[in-house]
């Protein structure tokens, strides 16, 4: 596979999460470039544009693919955009970077895949725990049998996600170029509600730490098809059982995080926003670490440049992203339904 230096980068959705996390990481990363950015809204476009100065700005992604020279391409668009232009970028040949979920369906998903592997280019996705440091650090304890087979494993996580839904005014001071639009209100272009949102990065956590797969998801939410709480069951591949619970109207303003893997030789726990984690082995002395302590892990755009030099693997590969759509998605129907829904 040749690699390009830099690696040039197309930008399909240049808003206000782009803008505040991977315009930045392109514009920092020494062999990738910015070559040209896309999004409908011309004025929004021209303030991004004026911050980060990519060569190109476009307001038709289709036309970005087809005129300006490119390497890579990083959707953050609405989720039900994700799998159109993903595919139309892999097609030409492109590395694809794209927000997660990476579709809204489990057979777009796997389709990005199949196609990904055709043509021979890298497909990531960009979920956060296989991004996060501490969850590198407890995925080497696991997988290493330090506390043994996983027996159980429970997340819990609130926090105020109310304004990205127009359900409340926003911060005061929200980082970004530009404000984020409404289109998690709008279920049709969102996929669902604050689970498909959110709750993707926990169902990510439990199977990228243990490199489990679920088998078996029961669901109950408070409101359908727009979701603001969501409590999830799992059955693991293993016969393990996984438990999730996901608050995205919460009116405490901190973040509430905990997570527990229970193994059959000891436990491992994340707490808090700083994730501070504890590995305890029956045999050892308990150790704990946070993630500020830790050495840093390449973030999604880095971890692409990487692979496509050949340096590293993805880390949060196109076959993870799908298999974490798959439990959101059987998690609604089950919501819907009532009933287990089996993969």
């Amino acid at each position: 596979m040749s690699r390009p230096d830099p690696v040039r980068f197309g930008v399909i959705g240049a808003g206000w999460f782009a803008s505040r996390r991977h315009l930045p990481d392109i514009q920092r990363n020494e062999h990738a470039a910015l070559a040209a950015l896309c999004r409908r809204d011309e004025r929004a476009l021209a303030r991004v544009a004026a911050c980060f100065e990519p060569e190109r700005t476009y307001t038709d992604w289709r036309a970005m693919l087809d005129e300006c020279p490119l390497d890579a391409v990083l959707i953050a668009t609405p989720n039900a955009q994700h799998c159109e232009q993903a595919r139309a970028a892999i097609d030409r040949g492109l590395h694809v970077l794209v927000e997660k979920p990476m579709a809204v369906t489990s057979a777009e998903a796997s389709d990005l895949c199949e196609r990904a592997a055709r043509k021979g280019v890298h497909l990531a996705v960009a979920l956060n725990p296989p991004h996060w440091s501490h969850c590198h650090r407890l995925r080497h304890a696991i997988r290493s049998g330090k506390i043994g087979d996983i027996e159980a494993i429970d997340i819990f996580w609130t926090g105020d996600a109310r304004f990205v839904f127009g359900d409340a005014p926003p911060p005061a001071e929200l980082p970004g170029v530009v404000p984020p639009t409404l289109y998690r209100a709008d279920p049709e272009q969102c996929g669902g509600g604050y689970f498909v949102d959110g709750g993707s990065h926990l169902v990510s956590e439990a199977l990228w730490v243990t490199g489990l797969r679920a088998v078996r998801v029961t669901c109950v939410m408070d409101r359908l098809p727009s979701d603001r709480r969501a409590a999830l069951s799992v059955q693991l591949s293993n016969g393990a059982t996984a438990t999730i619970t996901c608050v995205g109207d919460s009116r405490f303003s901190a973040r509430r995080a905990r997570s527990v893997f229970a193994g059959s030789r000891g436990a491992a726990t994340i707490e808090g926003s700083e994730f501070v984690t504890t590995v305890h082995a029956a045999a050892d002395e308990p150790q704990t670490f946070q993630e500020s302590e830790l050495p840093p892990v390449s973030g999604p755009v880095a971890n692409l440049v990487e692979a496509i030099r050949g340096e590293a693997e993805l880390y949060s590969p196109g076959a993870h992203g799908a298999h974490v759509v798959e439990v959101v998605e059987a998690a609604y129907r089950s919501a819907a339904t009532g009933a287990a829904v089996s993969l």
